[in-house]
């Protein structure tokens, strides 16, 4: 996907908005708007800005997991099943 192609003026937007978003829900591929020759906003569909949400948080996990990993905070699985085994007999 190549953004220089997706670039229009908010003078395209303002004219051109139904077909824009109708495009936007077909191609699913984002469109920079730009003000005064700067690009200032990132517009895409509904279902591919839910995608990259759910990737930025399975990154985040991932992230979290890997600082984990670095600080030694992790035990073996096993340790980790028998523990919780415990805690359910506890209840």
């Amino acid at each position: 996907m190549k953004l220089s192609t997706q670039i229009k003026p908010i003078s395209y937007l303002k004219a051109h908005a139904a077909e824009i978003v109708r495009t936007l829900g077909e191609k699913q591929e984002p469109l920079v708007i730009t003000q005064n020759g700067e690009a200032k906003v990132v517009m895409q569909d509904i279902e591919s800005y839910e995608q990259t949400q759910e990737a930025l948080a399975l990154l985040k996990i991932l992230a979290l997991g890997n600082r984990q990993i670095e600080e030694g905070k992790v035990q073996p699985a096993d340790d980790a099943i028998t523990s919780l085994r415990e805690r359910r007999k506890d209840r």
